[in-house]
């Protein structure tokens, strides 16, 4: 009985601890993806898996091959780390916006330079318009889904607290569904 119960704990702590390697090293983690593969037969079977969030912190998405879940938090929003230009940046999954939107501290974190004048374009949000900036990501990530080239809309700091990941990413995907407190992004 003993030996059993420290094999599935063995089991269980290398379980866990899969997602933090990948979101440390997803090199790693793609590398064995792929040895695994050419060994295996054509057709994969991929598992549903359950990503818990913790609170206070976005979860880290949990990759599937070109599909990435996503779990609700404790509010029933979708936030998760996110790679912009190959930056770090938190966001949440917002298909209410038409565009990803991030405030003018990301902008500046991954790379954009914006002029005054470039925040011409008015907006509206749920707090009334705005003036905003129309700029270009040239990548962005989750988990194993890359898309480039996304359009996107950044607001004043004070404007926008929370970086929206919105329709100008999630409609670059094949497929984005939300169901029993997650959500999933098939690429």
């Amino acid at each position: 009985m003993l030996r059993k119960l420290l094999i599935l704990g063995v089991f269980a702590g290398t379980s866990a601890s899969i997602p933090i390697v990948y979101q440390s090293n997803p090199q790693i983690i793609e590398n064995l993806l792929k040895s695994a593969a050419t060994s295996k037969p054509a057709v994969e079977v991929q598992p549903d898996v359950n990503l818990a969030s913790v609170p206070g912190k976005p979860a880290a998405p949990l990759a599937l091959g070109r599909k990435v879940i996503v779990t609700a938090d404790e509010r029933g929003h979708f936030s998760s780390a996110f790679k912009l230009n190959g930056r770090q940046v938190d966001g949440m999954i917002d298909t209410g916006a038409t565009l990803v939107a991030i405030n003018t501290s990301t902008a500046r974190r991954i790379g954009l330079s914006l002029n005054p004048s470039d925040f011409s374009h008015e907006v509206s949000t749920a707090n009334g318009s705005i003036k905003a900036a129309v700029a270009m990501i040239d990548r962005l990530q989750i988990g194993s889904i890359t898309v480039n080239d996304v359009q996107t809309i950044v607001l004043d700091d004070k404007a926008l607290h929370t970086n929206l990941i919105g329709m100008s990413f999630l409609n670059r995907l094949g497929k984005f569904q939300a169901e029993n407190g997650t959500l999933l992004l098939v690429q």
